[in-house]
């Protein structure tokens, strides 16, 4: 199991989402774009795929703690904090419209110019190839 692992396991278990494990990395002071993230989340054959180095690691964590329990001048709770990810992501839930309600468009009638293709009989292209077998047969 490597750091990759690591990290897919902790997003998904959290529910975090890809800006919000950017602001976690923003409280120990170490800068990471949204596109780094998703490189390290693909999977290990994609062109794009990134591992993931411990100090990333170690600073997702750290940072994760200050998230979590808060700081010691202002403590957290950290299940409020869980269920405060699981508000938003229900919120964000309900904004997305179910494709059932969308109307679809009419199917389109035929062109006027329109010729459908003649269905001719399919040879198979094996049957026409003809084997010698290195033979030449001059009869």
């Amino acid at each position: 199991m490597n750091n990759n692992d690591i990290f897919k396991k902790l997003r998904v278990a959290l529910q975090l989402r890809d800006d919000q494990i950017a602001e976690i990395m923003q409280l120990v002071d170490f800068r990471i774009s949204k596109a780094e993230l998703g490189a390290f989340f693909r999977a290990e054959d994609h062109p794009n795929y990134m591992e993931c180095g411990d100090q990333v690691l170690r600073n997702f964590l750290n940072g994760l703690i200050i998230h979590l329990r808060g700081t010691k001048e202002n403590p957290k709770n950290a299940m409020d904090v869980i269920n405060e990810n699981r508000a938003q992501l229900k919120s964000v839930a309900k904004k997305i419209v179910p494709k059932e309600n969308v109307k679809k468009p009419a199917p389109k009638a035929p062109g006027k110019n329109f010729k459908p293709k003649k269905v001719e009989s399919k040879v198979n292209p094996v049957e026409k190839v003809r084997f010698n077998n290195g033979k030449n047969k001059k009869a």
